[in-house]
């Protein structure tokens, strides 16, 4: 296919060092940008990550690479993918290929030099766009220019079959929705809310993956919404009701200026219950960290004050309790510690000792007790703390002897 005309505006992988190099190893013609980096590049959104694919078999890019003095690292050769680095440059190439066989989880693919074959195996149109790295020459092979300019996501072909080879294409279709869609394709998702139980075929952890990453698209909210609308949760997660909360966390963090944060996004979807917050997180298969955020965003503790909370849960774990509970005054209370360097309680065990302190469980109790009084007081500064563990040591030594 010839290209039908349009060429990619300039942008900055453009001219990372060493590309040129590279796609001259290759060889006139086989190499071509394709997917995201082109659809953001068309879009005017910044590249970070570069794919380049090839109709060269992938002994033989490894061998032309090589040859060039490109570092090459086989890290998926058996599905057609290698690793260059040229001059620090980072990019991905991968064969052309097809489809074998699917299950829905994983595909068989054999390589092909047929550039439209593995177009057809991608699955959005705007996905399928393929562009020269030295001419910026773009080719499309399904619509993909014409879907982007009309914010469109549609799947390639037949969406049911798109479905079948991968159901996490359900949550795909969604997050590109949220991210670069208008309005959805009328097929796409009809046939994503048909397939919509295929979900609980998947790894919780590529689950996981998708859903956290909508969390924070642009258009999120507007898209749960539907994705409630058409029971796309129900299957795998039953626990989300309603997008209303997650709608007062997205505009709480924006009139903040906070980053969208996909756990607190997630826990706005759920209900404040502990015990639901500990079954979502581990089925969702998140780390240790995400799943005890979880669950202390149940809670709407702030401990007396929210520099308290940050102290003592941590200044994410903080936010999300104000945002989450509507604190009073809590975009100035974010502000404030996003600003805040949460200091450190400026006195050791040693010092009560040094007081008359027998060390152990004493020196134990007595230091939450003189940090307990340092937070309450909003943390005032060491010649306070001294104060507070004189007191606090008097009258531990005081209940000592009176025993």
């Amino acid at each position: 296919m010839k290209p039908d005309g349009l060429t990619l505006p300039d942008a900055p992988w453009r001219h990372w060092p060493g590309l040129d190099r590279l796609t001259a190893a290759l060889g006139t013609g086989n190499a071509r940008v394709v997917g995201g980096a082109v659809r953001d590049t068309l879009l005017g959104i910044p590249v970070s990550d570069l794919d380049i694919a090839t109709p060269l078999d992938p002994q033989e890019v490894m061998r032309r690479l090589e040859r060039a003095g490109i570092k090459v690292i086989p890290t998926g050769i058996v599905h057609g993918t290698i690793t260059a680095v040229s001059s620090g440059t980072v990019v991905e190439v991968t064969t052309l290929r097809r489809d074998v066989t699917t299950d829905g989880r994983r595909a068989t693919v054999a390589f092909t030099d047929d550039w439209k074959e593995d177009a057809a195996r991608r699955d959005f149109t705007i996905n399928a766009l393929y562009a020269d790295p030295d001419t910026g020459e773009v080719f499309d092979y399904f619509g993909g220019r014409a879907d982007l300019a009309a914010r469109h996501v549609r799947f390639i072909g037949d969406p049911l079959r798109r479905i079948a080879e991968d159901h996490l294409r359900i949550l795909r279709f969604f997050r590109f929705l949220a991210r670069f869609g208008d309005s959805p394709d009328a097929a796409s998702l009809d046939a994503c809310t048909a397939r919509a139980n295929d979900l609980m075929a998947l790894s919780r952890e590529r689950i996981a993956d998708e859903l956290l990453k909508l969390m924070v698209a642009k258009d999120a909210v507007r898209v749960i919404a539907l994705m409630l609308e058409r029971g796309i949760f129900r299957p795998v997660l039953p626990e989300i009701a309603s997008v209303e909360r997650f709608a007062r966390v997205e505009a709480l963090e924006s009139e903040a200026g906070i980053e969208a944060d996909p756990i607190r996004r997630l826990a706005a979807l759920l209900p404040a219950d502990a015990s639901i917050a500990e079954s979502v997180g581990g089925r969702l298969k998140l780390s240790n960290a995400q799943r005890k955020r979880l669950i202390a965003a149940t809670d709407a503790d702030l401990f007396g004050a929210p520099r308290a909370a940050a102290y003592r849960l941590g200044r994410d774990e903080a936010i999300d309790r104000l945002f989450l509970f509507d604190a009073e005054d809590a975009v100035a209370a974010a502000r404030d510690l996003i600003d805040w360097e949460i200091p450190r309680l400026p006195l050791a065990g040693g010092a009560l000792i040094q007081r008359g302190l027998t060390k152990g469980p004493d020196v134990a109790r007595a230091l939450r007790a003189v940090e307990s009084q340092w937070i309450e007081e909003g943390f005032p500064d060491a010649a306070r703390v001294e104060q507070i563990a004189d007191a606090v040591t008097d009258q531990a030594l005081r209940s000592t002897s009176s025993e």
